[in-house]
């Protein structure tokens, strides 16, 4: 069987030893780069490969960029390969955010082509809860070769959400907490407010209280009841800097609704230039 959006940690404890299953940790701390990579050292799933979002999942901030511009997708399929990933692999992919990380490597791998790939529901921490074991041993990857696919319909530039939201052709949704969407407050980037005429959905409200994803019922009622009728393919996903926006394109996919897109520079991109427009609520 193929996993292409979430699994258990009872699934993935089955197919542990699978040779052609390949896992990685995802973890990432935005307030300590480093974090990620000293708990993957103090303990991760087995077999498992760090990724890190900044040196991997992500390439140099520029001038005009968000804080987490698009890798060099040619550089990340030769990572891919050498850490042992082909195109016949199932790769599975945690985090200890409920997938807000881990999602950025689901949809990276989805963008080369490789559908093949699949978000731990409830990261280690369900993993943990359910009785399985960590290890502190690191993995010896055997490199494999990995061709990509790249399908760069899967994201927008920001000049296409302005000319989308003018048209009326796209609708846009803030993964963002309501008040940073609102503006009320903004910890991470230097100005607050949103684009006008976004929507928002919290990343959080894709997750049950146990941090796992809810059904795929549940998250497509509502998902519709945010979008009305707007086909998937006309709906775009920001957050801060195109990580977080990754988890509802996901939880889409889980209810069904397929196709929409990321708006990848998001926040943090759109207000590098000061003449895209910012809006507040009250």
């Amino acid at each position: 069987m193929t996993y292409t959006t979430i699994l258990s940690a009872e699934t993935l404890a089955r197919h542990l030893n699978d040779s052609d299953w390949v896992i990685f940790d995802c973890r990432f701390d935005l307030a300590d780069t480093e974090a990620g990579a000293k708990a993957y050292r103090f303990g991760h799933i087995a077999n498992a490969r760090y990724a890190h979002l900044d040196r991997d999942l992500s390439s140099a901030v520029n001038d005009f960029s968000g804080r987490h511009p698009l890798p060099d997708f040619k550089l990340l399929s030769q990572k891919l390969g050498r850490w042992g990933v082909d195109n016949a692999s199932q790769v599975i992919v945690y985090d200890d955010a409920g997938g807000a990380i881990a999602g950025r490597m689901w949809w990276l791998l989805r963008c080369l082509g490789h559908s093949r790939v699949a978000v731990l529901d409830g990261g280690i921490r369900q993993w943990l809860q359910q009785g399985y074991p960590v290890t502190t041993t690191l993995p010896t990857p055997k490199a494999a070769a990995f061709r990509a696919y790249l399908d760069k319909s899967f994201w927008l530039d920001a000049l296409a959400v302005q000319n989308g939201l003018a048209r009326n052709t796209l609708k846009l949704v803030d993964a963002r907490t309501p008040v940073r969407y609102r503006g009320e407050q903004e910890p991470v980037d230097p100005v607050a407010g949103r684009v006008p005429g976004a929507l928002n959905r919290a990343f959080q409200c894709n997750l049950d209280l146990t941090g796992q994803f809810k059904s795929a019922e549940l998250l497509r009622g509502e998902f519709s009841s945010l979008l009305g009728t707007t086909e998937p393919q006309r709906i775009a996903h920001m957050c801060g800097s195109g990580v977080t926006a990754c988890h509802n394109v996901l939880a889409m996919e889980i209810a069904g609704l397929k196709g929409s897109r990321l708006y990848a520079g998001s926040w943090s991109e759109w207000i590098r230039n000061k003449n895209r427009p910012v809006a507040k609520s009250g």
